[in-house]
């Protein structure tokens, strides 16, 4: 098993503690968190063992987990690169784009694996979908949140969008080619909603819209290409495709016909792939401890955060001109 320390144990944190805990892949050392007042009253009630600084920690650990504010993150992470510690990053990576390759320098520089924590890769809902996502030309994507005070000393877009900007930039295997972008500030000192259009050079266009003063939540994205429409519900953990086929294929004999403007027809069917129950932390976790053990690339490697870093920071740049 793996020893693992855990930094900062705020509403996240305490989850992260939870499960590293019946973990069959780590042995929990402990945590430290800078908040000493609160750190103690979990010890006392969680029965953690708190640590008095963060040196004292990494020293029992082979592997760190950062769940701190993200201005923390690039410090935390050199502290324990250089100690040879693995790395697992709540996103975003860090604060900066600098400070991110930064990071990646230094784990490279001391054959350092690092994972960051973009959870919505291990959703039951996408797993399901990836089989059926291979070319998409179009992608929509929403995710709608009800105010929550507690999310609003970031950005609208390092909070909520950029877990859609990793995902998109998952399936589609191509350079970003143009990033626009608007925001508008309603409650916070920043934009409380931001919309986003990327263009990839092979001509995918993502449409990405967050917004953390909805009504509701919504967490879905759809992805379209040629004679199929997916479509995931991170929140539900549903997943739908629409197919398209010729009449003259076999391949399914149930569906709808449609004839189109030049009388053309063409079977439209729909298939609800079977999601597995799963908790998408735990097995982002696992996930990294498994790619320790086999010194392979975590499934989110430390360039994935950065590279999502570096797309949220350019919208967040054009909202900002």
């Amino acid at each position: 098993m793996l020893n693992i320390g855990v930094f900062g144990a705020g509403h996240l944190g305490k989850i992260h503690l939870k499960l590293l805990e019946k973990s069959n892949y780590f042995n929990l050392i402990g945590f430290y968190d800078s908040n000493r007042k609160n750190a103690k009253e979990i010890e006392k009630k969680l029965n953690y063992k708190l640590f008095k600084s963060p040196e004292d920690l990494i020293k029992k650990c082979n592997v760190i987990d950062i769940v701190t504010p993200t201005e923390f993150h690039h410090e935390i992470a050199i502290m324990a690169i250089k100690n040879k510690c693995h790395l697992f990053i709540e996103k975003p990576i860090s604060k900066t784009t600098e400070e991110a390759e930064d990071i990646i320098k230094y784990a490279n520089l001391n054959n350092v694996l690092g994972q960051v924590g973009h959870v919505e890769r291990f959703n039951p809902a996408l797993i399901a979908a990836k089989s059926y996502i291979y070319n998409p030309m179009f992608i929509e994507s929403h995710r709608l949140s009800e105010f929550n005070p507690r999310g609003t000393d970031v950005p609208v877009v390092l909070d909520l969008m950029i877990h859609d900007i990793d995902i998109i930039l998952s399936v589609v295997k191509s350079p970003v080619k143009s990033v626009n972008a608007s925001g508008v500030k309603v409650i916070s000192s920043s934009p409380d909603i931001a919309n986003a259009r990327i263009e990839f050079m092979n001509g995918c266009v993502a449409n990405l819209t967050a917004s953390r003063i909805s009504l509701k939540n919504m967490r879905k994205t759809r992805f379209f290409q040629r004679d199929a429409y997916i479509s995931v519900d991170f929140l539900s953990k549903s997943t739908e495709v629409v197919k398209i086929q010729d009449l003259s294929n076999k391949l399914n004999t149930m569906g709808i016909i449609l004839e189109n403007a030049e009388g053309k027809k063409r079977k439209v069917y729909f298939e609800k792939p079977n999601v597995s129950e799963s908790n998408a932390i735990l097995d982002e976790l696992e996930s990294f401890a498994k790619s320790i053990n086999a010194n392979e690339k975590p499934i989110v490697d430390l360039n994935d955060g950065y590279l999502a870093l570096k797309i949220a920071q350019k919208i967040i740049d054009c909202y900002q001109k």
